[in-house]
């Protein structure tokens, strides 16, 4: 297995320090927090699909008389 130590980490956090500078570090945290946000939201929130689904039933009742 791979596992990263302490130094691992501490080298890697340097060269990602030296290749986009201490002022886009900030910009690379928001942008990596959002990311995070936007995905934990879309797995937590159902989807259009599902909001549908939910809401077949009424739409069934209407099909039936149709036919």
């Amino acid at each position: 297995m791979v596992g990263l130590g302490a130094q691992e980490l501490i080298i890697i956090l340097i060269i990602v320090g030296f290749l986009f500078g201490a002022k886009k570090l900030p910009e690379l945290g928001k942008g990596l927090g959002q990311a995070i946000r936007g995905f934990k939201k879309s797995v937590e929130e159902p989807s259009e699909n599902e909001i549908t689904h939910e809401k077949s039933p009424e739409g069934d009742t209407e099909d039936k008389k149709a036919v």
